[in-house]
């Protein structure tokens, strides 16, 4: 990894990709605002995350040679992060397997969130990363994610997005969908009162037009 030059923007961090693309006021909140608070769902996600997030190396399935909690960076996008788990196929080209909660189901959220890791290892190893995994931990099920160029690209679009908001003077504004209802910041972002004050002016705004 090459030495930052002090013009340089600050490296984005990979689970602001993530955060981005599920909600972008929850990204704002935890990346700009450095806010956060623990819920069950986050909580499960720690106790997934016991066992990989416990740097080392061991040997796995047909002889793959397996690193947890891997460092990851990208000098080109400007990303920094680390990977829960980097499998080492025998030609040595990596293959990451980010942990999740919950039971195996496809979530865009997620697969962008393993695109930008494996666009963090095609820099850093020099060898094309086509796919990796997400695994379920309710499940106890992988999920093949093949890296397409599609969502190469919207990493890529993610990044642009993700640095415009966090320098941004006001936050995103609240989702308020089912979202909302498992999130652990949704006292902090209200997003049911923001959204019925909104919907108040937008009211206000029109109560004195004439009828058409």
């Amino acid at each position: 990894m090459k030495w930052r030059n002090v013009d340089e923007p600050d490296p984005i961090a990979l689970s602001a990709l993530e955060h981005w693309s599920y909600c972008p006021r929850q990204c704002c909140l935890i990346h700009a605002e450095q806010a956060f608070e623990e819920n069950i769902h986050t909580l499960r996600g720690q106790a997934v995350h016991a066992h990989t997030d416990q740097p080392g190396v061991e040997a796995g399935f047909e002889g793959r040679r397996i690193a947890r909690a891997v460092p990851l960076w990208c000098d080109r996008l400007g990303l920094v992060g680390k990977s829960d788990v980097v499998e080492f196929l025998s030609d040595g080209t990596p293959y990451p397997v980010e942990y999740k909660h919950g039971k195996k189901r496809e979530k865009r959220h997620d697969d962008i969130q393993l695109a930008a890791q494996a666009l963090c290892l095609e820099e850093m190893t020099g060898k094309a990363v086509p796919l990796g995994a997400i695994y379920h931990a309710t499940s106890h099920r992988r999920r093949k994610v093949t890296i397409t160029q599609e969502l190469r690209q919207a990493v890529a679009t993610c990044i642009a997005e993700v640095r415009a908001a966090l320098v941004a003077p006001t936050l995103p504004p609240p989702v308020n969908d089912q979202r909302c209802r498992g999130c652990s910041l949704a006292d902090l972002c209200q997003p049911a009162p923001l959204a019925e004050r909104e919907k108040l002016h937008a009211l206000a705004a029109h109560l004195f037009e004439p009828d058409a």
